[in-house]
């Protein structure tokens, strides 16, 4: 060991001071290389805890965080927080349990503590928060929302309304930042806000994004086609739907993908009412019917004339006598009857209230293309043989395309005028197809993407790695070509003897001077002499 130290003591003295700088340097950049590839592999793996946090939240993780002592990172701008991947999951369920992360807004919570002493107003206030910020954060689960916030306004529970036509809205805020909504998506959140409100309509649901663009104006139902955006969504609607109903019937016949249907609707986008009233003279029916009788008896007969007048025909018994001792007068009696019918006819009238509502198809036109027969495929040939040239396709007669297009008649229930012919209603042709299967280049961005962030992220883990080889690769590359300088033999001030006893030629030794060179430099001698030793023998 002490020969091995002794002989790099020796090599480093007869190193230049170039060649000395850059072992130096080299050994230092091996050493920060191995120390960095200790301290990386000594650092705990993150993972993510909680993305997309809004700065009330994350502040709360972080100092929860930093009274455990627990090591943390934060990213994307403080809405993200990093943890060791072994705490991940022990530090979720303790954040749930203490309530934290809460969302933007105030959920259901507030009602966990008893507040005695409030008031109707505060209790629907508080209410009407909670609903609010239940819905936001229900809302930022869906995929591409970063934030969102709702706003519900509902008519006041008077025992007298004042005004009864007030509904109740909503408005809803959502950050999707540079991404698309789709309109199945906004239309999912327009019907979430409706369903956990009492009497919301869906049209009553504006949805708004970061931009300043009402994503929900597309959606709202027009009853009546009243506005171009309900007559041209209307219409679009019809014609996927006779376009598909044509292509799913065309694929089982000439197989999937092999055709091609896109229909034309005309619609009626006007509301009528028609009032029709028709009288029928022939048809005449009893309208009211009077019956009057009219009946008159008379009947005469012989009565008794007055007693005398005074006390005496007052008196019942002297009144009697009286009455039969008077002369009887005679008298008549008379029977008449009447009889009135009168009958009152009503003309038959039919009166038919027609109201035709907006939507109607009133004509529909389709353009199809159907693709080629596959070619037959072809046996194979014998060995030895020419293979056989491929045979094209064969077309369709005209036949078949005529029965075809009237399949598509029937399909749609088109009905000719007089005089029109199916090709004016239904363009059917055959065309080639393109074979090649397009992926979509949305697919490709993700894969491509996915792809790349793979690369990265294992290009992150063995990179420090990497450069430690490579520095250390290097550094013994540098020292393998390093050799110290051949110390040439100095020429020696020699006497005049020593002179005389040098040999005639220059490049030969002689044994006084070798012993002259020793006593004067023992140690280019050395060196001289192992560098004589290395030559090879062919070389001398």
């Amino acid at each position: 060991m002490k020969n091995f130290a002794l002989s790099l003591v020796d090599l480093w003295k007869q190193l230049g001071i170039n060649q000395r700088v850059s072992l130096v340097v080299a050994a230092l950049a091996v050493a920060g290389g191995l120390v960095a590839v200790v301290l990386w592999s000594q650092r705990p793996d993150y993972q993510l805890l909680f993305g997309r946090l809004g700065e009330k939240d994350a502040a709360a993780v972080i100092s929860y965080l930093e009274s455990q002592n627990v090591p943390h990172q934060v990213t994307a701008g403080g809405s993200a927080v990093l943890v060791p991947t072994s705490q991940v999951y022990k530090l979720r369920m303790d954040l749930a349990g203490k309530g934290i992360p809460s969302g933007d807004g105030v959920g259901f919570e507030i009602f966990d503590k008893g507040q005695f002493g409030l008031s109707d107003f505060v209790q629907r206030t508080n209410y009407m928060r909670a609903l609010q910020g239940e819905l936001a954060r229900t809302i930022i689960q869906l995929q591409g929302v970063r934030s969102a916030r709702v706003m519900i306004v509902q008519p006041e529970n008077r025992l007298l309304l004042t005004e009864q036509g007030v509904k109740s809205t909503a408005s809803v805020f959502v950050d999707i930042g540079n991404s698309r909504f789709e309109p199945d998506q906004v239309d999912s959140i327009r019907h979430l806000v409706a369903n956990a409100v009492q009497g919301l309509d869906p049209n009553e649901v504006t949805v708004v994004d970061n931009r300043g663009h009402v994503l929900s104006a597309d959606l709202q139902q027009d009853p009546s086609l009243g506005t171009a955006s309900s007559q041209m969504r209307y219409r679009q609607q019809m014609e996927d739907y006779f376009a598909k109903k044509v292509e799913s019937m065309l694929a089982s016949v000439i197989g999937p993908g092999n055709a091609v249907v896109r229909v034309s609707a005309e619609i009626d986008t006007e509301a009528t009412t028609l009032t029709e009233e028709k009288y029928d003279p022939e048809g005449q029916v009893v309208r009211s019917q009077t019956v009057t009788e009219d009946t008159t008896n008379t009947t005469e007969t012989r009565a008794a004339a007055g007693g005398p007048v005074g006390v005496t025909s007052n008196v019942p018994e002297k009144a009697g006598a009286a009455a039969a001792a008077a002369p009887k007068t005679p008298s008549s009696t008379s029977e008449q009857t009447r009889k009135n019918h009168t009958t009152t006819y009503e003309i038959n009238r039919t009166t038919t209230n027609i109201t035709r509502n907006p939507g109607t198809v009133k004509n529909l036109t389709a353009s199809v293309f159907i693709a080629l027969r596959p070619a037959p495929v072809a046996a194979p040939a014998a060995k030895g043989a020419p293979a056989a040239a491929e045979q094209p396709a064969p077309k369709r007669t005209p036949e078949e395309l005529n029965a075809l297009r009237q399949i598509v008649v029937n399909a749609l229930g088109l009905k000719p005028a007089p005089g029109q012919s199916l090709e004016s209603i239904v363009s059917l042709q055959e065309v080639p197809f393109q074979t090649a299967e397009a992926i979509p280049a949305q697919m490709v961005a993700i894969q491509s993407e996915g792809r790349i962030q793979g690369w990265i992220d294992v290009a992150r883990r063995w990179s420090a790695v990497a450069a430690a080889a490579g520095v250390l690769f290097v550094f013994f590359r540098v020292l393998s070509r390093q050799k110290p300088e051949p110390v040439p033999i100095e020429v020696l001030s020699m006497t005049p003897d020593a002179a005389a006893r040098a040999l005639p030629n220059a490049s030969s030794v002689t044994p006084e001077l070798l012993n002259e060179l020793i006593k004067q430099r023992p140690a280019n001698v050395g060196v001289a002499l192992r560098d004589w030793v290395a030559v090879p023998a062919g070389k001398n």
